[in-house]
């Protein structure tokens, strides 16, 4: 077994298609892959997976009748405790750049047009993985204003309450916090995300001073650095 398939195993990941087909080739794609794999035809029977069962991971087709993808994601952001942090994938036969900034916006981790590869699927799932897995030095949580961010834990809080991230979220400002201060580039911060132009990260950006900032529009703790990237202002 390969190190790769070591770091598979014991991985839940949840697929949600409503095309029996694909559903079934990636399932047992996936599972000879290594990883323990769960299927549902739609957002009901999706739902009551997740409310029961624990995930590593989520793959959310966007077009399904009823509930799409879109409106499963929302769903799931706004459930509390891990759940609603679990990383989603998004997959879909539109490809427009509009779509792709809908399902960022929503809190997707990542966006794979079809057809694709199913090596390529894998490999996203692999990064996706790899990104929540990481974690910051330890230093203790940095302040920000009326939040707090734990880079060991992973957890932002604001007034006392534990404010809800995507995954994505928490490996971007894991990133920052790694050298508060400094400016990280836009492009290093978009490496082996969903969008390497950096567009990704701009929609996160956006998302985290929403929760941070007192002004999202004018801010002070998540700072851009005109030409560079980012920098994380802690007090």
């Amino acid at each position: 077994m390969t190190l790769a398939e070591t770091a598979r195993q014991g991985r839940h990941l949840l697929i949600v298609d409503d095309d029996d087909r694909i559903r079934e080739l990636l399932k047992e794609f996936l599972a000879r892959a290594g990883f323990r794999v769960t299927a549902a035809a739609g957002g009901a029977p999706a739902r009551k997976l997740i409310e029961s069962l624990a995930f590593d991971l989520a793959v959310f087709d966007v077009m399904m009748p009823g509930e799409d993808g879109f409106s499963l994601t929302r769903w799931l952001r706004d459930q509390r405790g891990p759940a609603g942090r679990t990383p989603v994938l998004m997959l879909t036969a539109r490809g427009e750049a509009g779509d792709r900034i809908e399902g960022l916006k929503l809190g997707a981790d990542d966006y794979l047009p079809k057809p694709f590869e199913p090596e390529e699927l894998l490999l996203r799932i692999e990064a996706i993985l790899r990104r929540t897995q990481e974690r910051a030095p330890s230093g203790g949580s940095l302040s920000l204003g009326r939040c707090r961010f734990d880079p060991d834990r992973g957890e932002l809080t604001c007034d006392g309450d534990r404010v809800r991230l995507t995954e994505a979220e928490v490996a971007l400002l894991r990133q920052l916090a790694r050298t508060p201060h400094e400016p990280v580039d836009r492009l290093e911060l978009a490496r082996g995300s969903v969008d390497p132009s950096g567009r990704a990260v701009d929609v996160q950006v956006t998302r985290l001073r929403r929760k941070i900032e007192a002004d999202h529009k004018t801010p002070r703790y998540l700072q851009t650095v005109r030409g560079v990237g980012y920098l994380l202002a802690p007090d």
